[in-house]
């Protein structure tokens, strides 16, 4: 992990979490043992196009897992969070908080 004083703390955190719906669907998930399409485009109040979008370039990334299936016939699709997920998301929050405390220093 980077120290507190280097300069390059903010270029180490993950470019694929750093984005605002990324990081949204990352947290909500970090939080729940799975949330459907549904829950998530309601809660972060997105389109259905934008998130699919992000969550395929985080379940391309391992971050995320997909599962798909049918309740009656209608379909349903659910996402949780890996454990490669999880460990990108912490290594990310322990990177801000560096970044964070880094700021109220300086």
């Amino acid at each position: 992990m980077a120290s507190e004083s280097s300069p390059g703390v903010v270029t180490e955190l993950d470019r694929l979490i750093h984005q605002r719906v990324r990081l949204g669907i990352m947290s909500a998930l970090a939080v729940s043992d799975s949330l459907t399409f549904s829950d998530l485009k309601t809660a972060l109040e997105i389109t259905d196009g934008n998130l699919s979008v992000h969550a395929r370039k985080l379940e391309d990334a391992g971050y995320i897992a997909c599962t798909k299936s049918f309740d009656g016939r209608v379909p349903r699709t659910e996402f949780a969070l890996t454990s490669d997920g999880r460990r990108a998301l912490e290594d990310y929050l322990d990177r801000m908080e560096d970044v964070i405390r880094a700021t109220r220093r300086s």
